[in-house]
């Protein structure tokens, strides 16, 4: 009959244990649905001040009653129109696809601040369980577009 035996250090154990609690609870942070980090979006927006705030914090001055509030219902089935549109919301972390088929809040905001503008531009926030869940600033010009949240960055002029 062979017998082994080991000597278990107390410390090595510790740190054993000390890794085995971080690899799950990184494999829980990772597998929980959405970024863990605090963002603007994460917290709650529940009223009118709230929503003008968070365009604030991007840096847009808007005019503080909405031009437009409805209830918006997110397609049940994805289109092309709304896969580019949830591609543009996806790069500035949201997914409209888990929205798929609810009735959303949205309110849109004219924009005060927009670099150039020369038609009105408009801020567009969706809501959902006063949260966040998407949203973009539209430039009404022949050759505007439509982005994301963040401010336009500031460009220099070369031209002197």
């Amino acid at each position: 009959m062979l017998v082994m035996t080991a000597k278990l250090d107390k410390k090595k154990i510790a740190i054993i244990a000390a890794a085995v609690v971080a690899v799950i609870a990184a494999v829980v942070l990772l597998f929980t649905g959405k970024d863990s980090t605090p963002t603007i979006a994460s917290s709650a927006v529940t009223s009118n001040d709230d929503r003008v705030q968070f365009l604030t914090n991007f840096g847009w001055e808007v005019v503080v009653s909405p031009a437009e509030t409805c209830q918006v219902r997110i397609p049940s089935k994805s289109t092309a129109v709304f896969e580019r549109y949830n591609g543009l919301q996806k790069s500035q972390g949201y997914d409209l696809s888990e929205y798929a088929g609810k009735t959303v809040m949205r309110y849109v905001y004219k924009v005060k601040n927009y670099p150039g503008a020369t038609k009105p531009v408009f801020a567009t926030i969706l809501i959902c369980n006063n949260q966040v869940i998407g949203g973009d600033i539209t430039d009404t010009a022949a050759t505007g577009c439509i982005q994301g949240f963040e401010f336009p960055v500031k460009t220099q002029d070369t031209k002197k």
